[in-house]
């Protein structure tokens, strides 16, 4: 037998996989026919119909369609077309996904399902100008992280912002940051790495698509996250992944907020009655700029009630942007 007539059985499941789906099939007349033509191979019908029983023994979900000639068609797929639609709008959607990466990823997608069906994953999620991440190390930055979670051991890795040229600028000139990772998380727009970080002697994180190159995994084991830290309790007290000092805040709210606190703080948030148009919400949050912004940007439909020196801070904060305004004029 030769290498052809061995290979012949997944020649027929590739053309089921690429030129069938549950509105196309394919006839015994026409998979023969693709045979010759595309690899060189000449068959019956008989023996074409073994290898598709050989196929359906095998577990392919191929569906028959009794008829004057025999109509096969493959219906069985690791992914239907609506949820590879949902995993297109997410690549093309997510920021930390550099732009080349996420054409490169919908196209894989689109080999998942017959020839057929490619334009339906033409999606119109308005994503065209979507800011994307220019880290193109950015997949491989994530998997040696992931190795060091699973392996529980330390990394190292430099860190970068942007200078008012808009240019890559090495974190504090270059330091190199020694840090426990725990978990990845994927929060807003962007991939985090959250754990203990040495340099700041407890727990934080880093944006992914921020580390210079794929870090290093260490021998050191890594520092084993404190008893009582619950990851879900982190995340529900940062903002935007901020590092800030963690505080109990009571906050004043108009009734119509509730819908934007329990989207930002989840159903278990604390709330108390205030009056007949508002009430209070006890959260632990991290505070600073970008707390206060999130409160500011209700227009002063949320309010800080305690404690006394954050709402010092906000009400200062608040102060500046005034002053900054005039002083821009």
């Amino acid at each position: 037998m030769d290498i052809k007539a061995k290979l012949r059985p997944f020649y027929v499941a590739k053309l089921l996989y690429e030129q069938t789906d549950e509105e196309h099939y394919l006839t015994l007349a026409q998979i023969m026919e693709q045979l010759k033509k595309e690899y060189g191979i000449s068959t019956s019908r008989g023996t074409v119909g073994d290898d598709i029983k050989v196929l359906q023994e095998l577990g392919v979900e191929i569906e028959v369609v009794p008829s004057t000639q025999k109509r096969f068609s493959l219906i069985g797929r690791r992914f239907d077309l609506p949820e590879l639609k949902t995993l297109i709008d997410a690549v093309e959607s997510a920021r930390f996904i550099p732009k080349e990466k996420s054409a490169a990823l919908v196209e894989k997608l689109g080999s998942l399902t017959s020839h057929y069906n490619t334009d339906k994953l033409i999606r119109n999620v308005d994503v065209e100008n979507r800011i994307k991440a220019d880290n193109e190390k950015i997949y491989y930055i994530m998997e040696a992280l992931n190795d060091a979670i699973n392996a529980s051991k330390k990394v190292s890795f430099q860190y970068f912002t942007y200078n008012v040229r808009k240019e890559q600028k090495l974190k504090y000139d270059g330091y190199t940051y020694v840090f426990s990772p725990y978990k990845l998380i994927w929060n807003g727009d962007y991939y985090y790495v959250v754990g203990y970080s040495e340099k700041h002697k407890g727990i934080g994180n880093f944006r992914v698509d921020r580390i210079v190159r794929c870090p290093i995994i260490l021998n050191d084991d890594a520092v084993q996250p404190p008893k009582d830290f619950d990851l879900n309790i982190y995340l529900n007290s940062m903002f935007r992944m901020y590092n800030g000092d963690r505080k109990q805040i009571e906050l004043v709210c108009e009734n119509d907020l509730m819908d934007a606190i329990i989207d930002k703080f989840g159903k278990d948030v604390k709330v108390l009655a205030n009056d007949m148009k508002s009430f209070r919400a006890i959260v632990t949050t991290a505070t600073g700029p970008v707390f206060y912004s999130w409160v500011f940007g209700f227009g002063g439909h949320v309010a800080i009630r305690a404690p006394e020196d954050v709402k010092e801070e906000y009400a200062h904060l608040v102060l500046e942007a005034a002053e900054a305004i005039k002083k821009a004029q």
